[in-house]
């Protein structure tokens, strides 16, 4: 069940649910929709995220100290679903969240929820094999996973074939975090992946102003905004957030003309 964007390309925007709290966290993404997300990654809060940076790390920490939950997390997303019914629904988490939820009560609470896929981000291909890719067949989600500019064309092949909504590429290896400039192998990962998928392939890890956008749009279906867009949410006091957060999505619009994702 591919995830389609109308126009290319599309937006993808990650909020740390809970951050600066589950209202503001609602409201933000509502906001982010009406300005033009096409989909929604809903980050779990974790104590230890290890693959984001300083900006999402702090926000995650922020939440967790709050006591958002992944139940938390579903929740929002069964009523962002009722909402937005047309925005493409995500969950990115490490695996650590999912396992202690427990993993036949999650996957069952996540179609329940109306989610689209799941991104568990330090889960290998080689651990997903088995009951955890059987489950999210079962339940009728799209498996998504990282593929890096490090990997090898044998494990990006592998990745494709099992890969379901879009393709998520890492413009560079690291953590997560704002940059100046787009890495110089982002393109040619992108070049690589689409020997081996039709899948809309997204770009993120360090996708941060409208520049980036316009210049994976040359190659890429759609960029991933984190770090920007969770260090605005700091960076505001909670009722002005959902406003500014809207106010850069709105900025990328001579880039994405409409918010557009359909799902199937």
């Amino acid at each position: 069940m591919p995830i389609r964007f109308a126009q290319k390309p599309g937006l993808v925007v990650y909020l740390t649910v809970g951050d600066p709290d589950l209202a503001t966290t609602r409201a933000i993404a509502l906001a982010a929709i009406d300005a033009g997300a096409d989909v929604l990654e809903l980050g779990v809060p974790f104590s230890d995220p290890l693959a984001d940076g300083p900006v999402i790390e702090r926000a995650s920490h922020r939440a967790v100290a709050n006591g958002t939950t992944l139940a938390d997390v579903l929740a929002l997303a069964r009523d962002l679903r009722v909402a937005r019914p047309h925005t493409g629904l995500v969950i990115f988490s490490y695996f650590n969240p999912i396992l202690r939820y427990g993993l036949e009560r999650f996957f069952s609470d996540v179609k329940v929820a109306g989610i689209d896929g799941v991104l568990a981000t330090d889960l290998t291909i080689e651990e997903a094999e088995g009951k955890y890719l059987d489950a999210m067949r079962a339940a009728a989600l799209a498996p998504i996973f990282l593929a890096a500019p490090t990997s090898t064309d044998d494990r990006l092949r592998r990745i494709a074939a099992v890969s379901q909504g879009f393709v998520y590429a890492i413009s560079r290896v690291g953590i997560t975090g704002t940059q100046q400039t787009l890495a110089s192998d982002a393109r040619s990962l992108v070049e690589r992946l689409r020997r081996y998928t039709a899948l809309p392939i997204a770009l993120g890890f360090g996708v941060s102003n409208a520049a980036h956008v316009a210049t994976l749009g040359e190659f890429a279906d759609a960029a991933v905004i984190g770090s920007a867009i969770v260090g605005i949410v700091e960076k505001s006091a909670p009722r002005d957030a959902p406003a500014a957060v809207a106010r850069f999505i709105e900025g990328l619009r001579p880039v994405i003309a409409a918010p557009a994702a359909l799902r199937q």
